[in-house]
């Protein structure tokens, strides 16, 4: 038998013991009787406030009672919480703020905006001397994490973020919306990681009209986004990274044309430069009109002289990309290095180029494969106007349909050495109206071996030349 004393001490043991389990089920989310007084300083499981989870329930009241009440400290355990107006998460009020799920748990908005508006109050530049002591006290690093997202109104939007800093995305899904991701106003070190933003009848990652420095987008699935993947438009943008990521069919048939990554600097007065793209695989598709991998229009339209009209200084290097129309489209830009690409199926031009200057293309692979799937062998060509202080070194063209494998035309100061063009139609290297360049080391093959028409190089015009096989 247990002795009065040693009962005693067991109930009080037990007592503690369910005491610890209880705290610890309300820790994950498995309580359903829990008092929010007792989830101080804890992330706040929606449920307790009303939420349902179950697809037809309005739980837009519930969340905005748990952010309400408890700050912006929020988890969404499994379920599919419906909502109509925006969740808004206001860092000046409440603090910071954590929306989190486990990969389990998806907000559907039936209504108009953003699922999750973050608002913050940093509106200066990443300098450190430039913050007020409030952000970092309250506002700093807002987190998203582990959470579906699906629209189902046409002007619903994923997440929208306004004068925050350090906002961090990862692990989230977001399909069905206008724009996964819209940044607008002033956002600072923002994060966006193995997230996927797939099938959105508008932008991926918007940048609009933004200013935004330092911006890193890695390791995301971004695809079938029907006006583009990742897209600046305006604003004051500076340091893009975008590394490891899947960008595919980010552009509708029924849509303007756009590209998988299109940087905009037309209306800007300060444009957007500093950009990395690396490691990424940049693909399809040709069925869009004018479709197009990358695309950067570096000329603004501030009227303020036209050296400081192109924006750049871009790295592309260590992608694959193929099947669009336009693999590389760059337009007005200054300070761009294209180099170590796979570049194949560019339909009508593997590479645009104008009005661009201090442009470096070094081993690339332009390809054109009989054999794709399409059955349709791409025209392949790459075309320079208007263009300056250019070098090409290491290229290769293969195939190149209809077309010389390289034009150049009204430009300058164009340095083409050591590469190979493969396989062309007519001409191999057309140089037009091109002054003060020089070609050297290159070969030059016919795609007809018995052709005795086909020339190597054509220059017409133009003067100034050094010319050497």
């Amino acid at each position: 038998m247990i002795n009065s004393g040693k009962r005693r001490k067991f109930l009080t043991v037990a007592a503690a013991t369910l005491a610890s389990f209880a705290g610890t089920q309300q820790l994950f989310g498995k309580s359903t009787v829990a008092s929010p007084s007792n989830l101080k300083g804890e992330e706040i499981n929606v449920k307790h406030f009303g939420a349902k989870g179950d697809g037809k329930t309005d739980d837009t009241a519930a969340i905005q009672k748990a952010v309400a009440t408890t700050g912006n400290r929020l988890f969404f355990p499994k379920g599919h919480y419906k909502i109509s107006k925006t969740i808004l998460i206001d860092l000046a009020k409440k603090g910071y703020a954590s929306i989190r799920g486990n990969g389990d748990a998806q907000v559907i908005m039936a209504g108009a905006g953003p699922a999750f508006k973050i608002a913050g109050t940093h509106f200066g530049s990443a300098d450190p001397e430039g913050f007020e002591k409030k952000v970092w006290s309250s506002e700093r690093m807002p987190i998203v994490e582990g959470l579906s997202i699906e629209g189902q109104h046409k002007a619903a939007v994923g997440i929208e973020a306004i004068g925050t800093m350090q906002l961090t995305i990862t692990r989230v899904q977001v399909r069905h919306t206008l724009h996964a991701i819209h940044l607008r106003e002033n956002n600072r070190n923002l994060i966006i990681a193995d997230c996927h933003l797939y099938e959105n009848h508008g932008i991926g990652v918007f940048y609009d009209g933004v200013n935004l420095h330092q911006s890193n987008i890695t390791g995301s699935h971004i695809s079938y986004n029907k006006e583009g993947g990742i897209v600046t438009k305006g604003g004051n943008i500076r340091n893009i990274h975008i590394t490891g990521c899947d960008i595919e069919s980010n552009m509708g048939s029924d849509k303007a044309p756009t590209a998988n990554v299109l940087i905009d600097c037309s209306g800007s007065a300060v444009g957007t430069a500093e950009v990395a793209i690396t490691g990424c695989t940049i693909q399809h598709n040709r069925n869009a009109p004018n479709s197009t991998n990358i695309r950067i229009i570096g000329k603004d339209q501030s009227g303020i002289g036209s050296e400081k009209e192109r924006w750049g200084n871009v790295t592309i290097t260590g992608n694959v990309l193929s099947d669009v129309m336009v693999n590389i489209d760059l337009q007005y830009c200054r300070g761009v290095v294209v180099t170590g690409n796979t570049i194949w199926q560019g339909y009508d031009y593997g590479l645009l180029m104008e009005g661009c200057s201090n442009v470096v293309f070094g081993s690339n692979l332009f390809d054109a494969n009989a054999n794709y799937p399409s059955g349709t062998l791409p025209s392949n060509k790459l075309l320079v106007t208007n263009s300056e202080d250019c070098i090409f070194t290491g290229v290769q063209v293969y195939g190149s349909k209809d077309s010389p494998g390289l034009v150049v035309r009204d430009s300058k100061r164009i340095n083409i050495g050591n590469c190979s063009l493969l396989s062309c139609e007519k001409v191999g290297l057309l140089l037009d109206n091109v002054t003060d360049s020089k070609v050297s080391g290159c070969m030059i093959t016919s795609l007809n071996p018995n052709d005795s028409s086909f020339e190597p190089i054509q220059s017409i015009g133009g003067h100034g030349n050094k010319i050497t096989e």
